[in-house]
């Protein structure tokens, strides 16, 4: 009983040394495991992530059972095995530090600035219509809106235009006898920025192989960047929307409109997903 309470004060001790700078220090700490862990899960650095532990269990082993050659061997391996993976893993490191730098300030930019609500508010409700006739007509398209990573150079490889978002235009644009209906058209801040842009495919080899090329190059692009990517399929009419890495399926009119809403607005909504009838994701993610 004794040594109870002597922990428990041990313990009490402890907690009572804590300053607000620990608080703080603890809460980046947590944070940075927060973000280290979710860019592991969601991509292919989780099996990676499997074999360093392994690596580090038999650096363990040989240190104990004083096996001089194994040990040596992975001690210089880990010593220029963070090099390594930065350089495996750089394209991914850039995204997710592209994504942690802008998304902070597009949604303060966002909230602040009345004008841009009512113009992403009007491009939306266009694209809507659009892609309803699209879909309707079964003609592919392929409509990324822009958010905090930059897309320059996705949009060198097309045409700008740089007009009030329409319908119409968007229709035009992907007729299929058009000149620029078989590239992707880049929104932004509410503006038909670009057309005939081509987008980076996804990698992924576990996306469901009846996904075609707009769809691949829709979750790519998604995959490096924080951009909303809207899909309509040439052989079914399916509205897809592609962000994080994820397809959802399924849209409707509604649904479409309301979901960019709460991506693109940044109001307390909850995203209208529940409504979707099917999801196709890359693993790891939650929706299936």
């Amino acid at each position: 009983m004794n040594a109870v309470l002597d922990y428990l004060e041990y313990v009490w001790n402890q907690l009572k040394g804590i300053g607000v700078k620990d608080v703080i220090d603890i809460l980046l700490v947590a944070l940075a495991f927060y973000y280290t862990f979710k860019f592991v899960r969601d991509r292919r650095a989780g099996k990676l992530l499997v074999g360093i532990v392994f690596l580090v269990v038999l650096l363990l082993i040989s240190s104990l059972l004083e096996m001089r050659a194994l040990n040596f061997l992975l001690s210089n391996l880990f010593s220029v095995g963070l090099i390594a993976i930065v350089i495996v893993f750089q394209p991914e490191l850039r995204s997710a530090l592209e994504k942690m730098g802008g998304e902070s300030l597009r949604n303060f930019k966002m909230r602040s600035d009345s004008d841009a609500v009512a113009a992403m508010r009007a491009a939306i409700s266009e694209t809507c219509t659009a892609v309803e006739n699209l879909s309707q007509s079964k003609t592919g398209a392929l409509i990324v809106f822009e958010r905090g990573t930059r897309l320059g150079d996705h949009i060198r490889t097309g045409t700008i235009i740089d007009a009030v978002a329409s319908s119409f235009l968007l229709g035009n644009i992907f007729f299929n006898k058009a000149p620029l209906h078989d590239g992707a058209v880049i929104m932004r801040e509410g503006r038909i920025h670009a057309a005939g842009c081509f987008l980076p495919l996804s990698t992924n080899n576990e996306i469901v192989k009846e996904l075609g090329t707009r769809h691949r190059a829709a979750i790519g692009l998604s995959e490096n960047s924080d951009a909303v990517v809207v899909v309509v399929s040439e052989e079914t009419g399916v509205v897809s929307v592609a962000t994080d890495g994820e397809l959802r399926r399924g849209f409707s009119r509604k649904t479409l409109e309301e979901y960019l809403s709460s991506l693109l607005i940044n109001e307390d909504k909850k995203p209208i997903t529940d409504r979707v009838k099917g999801k196709f994701t890359r693993k790891g993610g939650k929706k299936k």
